[in-house]
This record gives C-alpha cells, sequence and structure tokens, in this order.
C-alpha cells in the first residue's frame, strides 16, 4: 500500500517531533502493509517554513535511518501546502515540491473553516502551470460539508481531494465519517492516506479505512483508490471518469429497507 500524506519528517511541523518517533511511525506503517509513504510537513507562512531542499534532505536523512534500522519503507519527498494566493508564483520560482518531486501532484490544505474566495482562481493557475492540485482532508472543511456543490465544481474542473483515514474509521467523528464517504460514494474524493501526525494518536495506518471502504462501497472501489495512489508515484493520470459504481452500504441499504417498511 502507499501513504501519500504523512508528517513524518522529525521536528518540521507538528508531526513527529524527533527522529525516535519517526522510527516508530515508520514500524506501524510497514506493519499495516505499507511499502511507500509521502512526506508531506505542512508549508504556512508565519508558522510553517520548511523550504524544498530542507525537506529533500530530511527525507535522504529519513531513508539512511529506515536503512539503518532495516525497516522495509521507502520515504519519498512531498509537502502540505496551505492554499495561498501566491502559490502559483512560487510554483513558477521553483520552490514547490510536489509529491515524490514528480512535477504532476501538489497536495494543498484549505483552513478548516471555510473555502477562500481566491480558491477556485489558484488551483486553476496551478493547472495551467501542468500541476493538479489534490485537496486533503476535504471531510474536515466546514464550507464543503455544509455545501458539497463547492467540492463539485472544483472536482469538475480537474482537482481532486483526498479523504482521511482516520475520518472513514471515526477518529474524527460521525460527522467526518459521513462526509468522507458521501464524498467518495459520489466521485468527489480519490484517494485515501493517513495525514499521520504520531505512532499514537493519529498513526500511518490505512488498511481499516480501505477496509470500511470494501465493506460499504465494494472491493473495486477500494482497488481503485489503492491505484490511485499508486498513478501519483509514477506521474500517471488519474482517470476520474472511471469511478468504479458504489454499492450501496449495509447501513444505508439497511436505513432504506427500513424506511421502506414503515412506508408501507
Amino acid at each position: 500500500m502507499i501513504d501519500l500524506h504523512t508528517h513524518i519528517l522529525p521536528g518540521m511541523d507538528d508531526g513527529a517531533p524527533e527522529e525516535g518517533e519517526a522510527l516508530s511511525m515508520a514500524c506501524l506503517a510497514v506493519e499495516d502493509g505499507i511499502s511507500h509513504l509521502v512526506a508531506t510537513p505542512h508549508v504556512v507562512e508565519g508558522r510553517f517554513c520548511p523550504t524544498r531542499g530542507g525537506i529533500l534532505q530530511a527525507v535522504a536523512r529519513l531513508n539512511e535511518l529506515l536503512v539503518q534500522y532495516d525497516l522495509s519503507l521507502k520515504v519519498l519527498p512531498g509537502a502540505e501546502y496551505r492554499l495561498e494566493p501566491d502559490l502559483p508564483d512560487r510554483l513558477a520560482r521553483g520552490e514547490l515540491l510536489a509529491l515524490n518531486d514528480g512535477g504532476r501532484y501538489l497536495l494543498v490544505e484549505l483552513p478548516a473553516a471555510f473555502v477562500p474566495p481566491y480558491t477556485e482562481r489558484v488551483l486553476y493557475e496551478l493547472q495551467l502551470r501542468g500541476i493538479t492540485p489534490i485537496i486533503a482532508h476535504p471531510e474536515r472543511n466546514a464550507a464543503f460539508c455544509r455545501r458539497p456543490a463547492l467540492l463539485q465544481a472544483l472536482v469538475s474542473r480537474g482537482v481532486l481531494a483526498q479523504v482521511t483515514a482516520g475520518s472513514l474509521t471515526g477518529m474524527f467523528g460521525r460527522e467526518a465519517a459521513g462526509k468522507a464517504f458521501y464524498f467518495l460514494e459520489r466521485g468527489l474524493a480519490h484517494f485515501v492516506a493517513s495525514d499521520a501526525h504520531s505512532s499514537t494518536g493519529r498513526p500511518p495506518v490505512i488498511s481499516p479505512a480501505l477496509k470500511e471502504v470494501e465493506c460499504r462501497l465494494g472491493d473495486e472501489a477500494a482497488r481503485w483508490l489503492a491505484e490511485n495512489s499508486r498513478r501519483v508515484l509514477e506521474g500517471r493520470g488519474i482517470a476520474v471518469e472511471d469511478v468504479p459504481e458504489r454499492r450501496p452500504g449495509r447501513y444505508r441499504g439497511f436505513l432504506q429497507a427500513l424506511l421502506g417498511k414503515l412506508g408501507r
């Protein structure tokens, strides 16, 4: 399995504070069956300011440690960028780090409470420069949850989205879980990743979430999500129109059947 979104680089943001914790996170990822994960430290102006070069150096150092401790895991470079109006200009200056340094997919995070008015423009300008934006955890954005049409409009223009594994398993509460599955069912989310920050509260584990997807949406949907993550690492395209048909979840199907009986 591949995990596209982790905060495993030691001391770089609010993720792993030091190398020991990063190694503990790596052990959990290996136990979960993850072979590759992308280190995506926060890049937020005024708070977290890792540079492209600094991230690449930290990834190289962590991979050396993984070899030293005989952990069969490969860490790849990336970043999670807060959506700011100057992102396209920073991209043009060579300052941004796409996932796996592939120059094609960029992980972006919106504020939790709203969708900034410049969102559509910034994402479009990134696309004009050959970048496909991936919106991190839309199920934890209040505006997307209230008005899914906002996310639909972006996806219809080629923007992709990634839900958090913990949302699917209930870590962030019932509402986040419901919205995560809602977005998956409607083809508005295209990846599942851990967004891991530690070895305890938010670990780099995705297999339980994929099992939930299998249970509620079917095996094909889970395979499609896993394949999409591999496509990102390989720099290949994601065919949004090839979203597998989602079968009704067992809980939703049960509710529909119950309502049908009550209506007779």
